[in-house]
C-alpha cells in the first residue's frame, strides 16, 4: 500500500475510484492492462490522500444532487478496505450531502455498509452491483481466487434485497472454453431471480485481452487449464475482443432468460437506470 497525492476524485460523469489496484486475483482482470499506466505493482494499492476531505468538497460545489458511482476500474472493497474505511467514509459524506449511490463490487464486504447503503436509499437511491462470472465456487477460487466466492456474493445480494436496496448484477466475463456454458449462465440467472436482481448487464459470452492483463491471464492458463491456452493463441491471437464460439446461442439464452424474469433488459436501460437520480425521494439537506 501507498499514497499518492491527486488534485479531483470525481470524474465529469461524477465516477470515483477510491483506490487503484487490487488484491482479489482475478485472472481476466482488464484493469492490469498497460494502457491504464499504473507506474506500480497492481496489488500494490494506490490510495488516494484525502479522498474523502475531497469529495466532500467536490460534493459542496454542486449545484444539485446526482448520483454517484464507484467500482467500475478498482473494487472500493478490497482487502484493504477493512483496515482503512475510505469507502465507508465516502458513503457517509455522499448520505449527509444527499446523493445518490451507484456502487459496484465483487465482495460480500459490503454488508459491513449496509447500514449506510440502506440510509441512503431510504434518502435519495442507491444501487448494488455486483459481479457473477462462474455459478460454481470450485471455479470461482481458480477464476477469482482472493475474492468472496459467488455463493457468497449471493447470501450478499439476498441480504441487500431483505433491506430494500435495489441490486444489477453484471454477468461477465464470460470466459471462452473455461465457463462459456448454458448450465453456468441459467444457474447464475437462478441466483438472480431468487435474490431478485432488479436488472442485467450482459456484454456477450466472451472477454477483452491486452498487452498486460493478457500475460497474466495466459500464466494463470498455464497453471490450472494448460490445454486452453494454446486454443487462445490459435483463435484470438492478439485480438482485443476474444468471443466465445457459443456467443450468439449464449447471448439469446441470456436475452429471453432476463425477459422471461422480468428484470430490466439491455445494456442501456440498465446503464439509463443506474445513472437516473430519484428527485421524488431527495430530502432538504443543509450544505453548511
Amino acid at each position: 500500500m501507498h499514497y499518492k497525492q491527486y488534485k479531483s476524485i470525481l470524474s465529469a460523469q461524477n465516477g470515483m475510484n477510491l483506490y487503484r489496484g487490487c488484491t482479489h486475483g482475478c485472472i481476466y482482470c482488464d484493469s492490469r492492462s498497460l494502457c491504464y499506466q499504473f507506474d506500480h505493482d497492481f496489488e500494490d494499492i494506490e490510495v488516494k490522500t484525502d479522498a474523502v476531505a475531497m469529495l466532500e468538497r467536490e460534493l459542496r460545489r454542486k449545484r444539485k444532487p446526482c448520483m454517484v458511482g464507484t467500482g467500475a476500474m478498482c473494487d472500493p472493497y478490497t482487502h484493504l478496505e477493512t483496515e482503512l474505511c475510505v469507502t465507508r467514509q465516502s458513503l457517509e459524506v455522499i448520505l449527509r450531502y444527499g446523493f445518490g449511490l451507484s456502487i459496484q463490487t465483487k465482495s460480500a464486504r459490503i454488508l459491513r455498509d449496509i447500514d449506510l447503503l440502506d440510509a441512503i436509499n431510504q434518502q435519495t437511491k442507491c444501487v448494488v452491483q455486483m459481479t457473477l462470472t462462474t455459478h460454481d465456487d470450485e471455479l470461482c477460487r481458480i477464476l477469482e481466487p482472493n475474492v468472496s466466492v459467488t455463493s457468497e456474493r449471493f447470501d450478499a445480494l439476498c441480504a441487500l434485497r431483505e433491506r430494500g436496496i435495489p441490486t444489477v448484477v453484471w454477468i461477465s466475463p464470460i470466459l471462452p472454453f473455461i465457463n462459456d456454458t448454458c448450465e453456468n449462465l441459467l444457474g447464475l440467472l437462478d441466483y438472480c431471480t431468487r435474490a431478485d436482481v432488479r436488472g442485467i448487464m450482459f456484454f456477450g459470452a466472451g472477454m477483452t485481452l491486452r498487452d498486460g492483463n493478457r500475460e497474466y491471464f495466459y500464466r494463470a492458463l498455464d497453471r490450472h487449464f494448460p490445454d486452453v491456452k494454446q486454443r487462445y493463441i490459435e483463435r484470438f491471437g492478439n485480438a482485443y475482443v476474444c468471443n466465445s464460439p457459443r456467443d450468439a446461442e449464449l447471448t439469446a439464452l441470456v436475452d429471453a432468460e432476463t425477459k422471461k424474469r422480468g428484470m430490466i433488459f439491455g445494456n442501456d436501460a440498465v446503464f439509463a437506470y443506474l445513472r437516473k437520480f430519484d428527485d421524488s425521494a431527495a430530502r432538504q439537506v443543509t450544505l453548511f
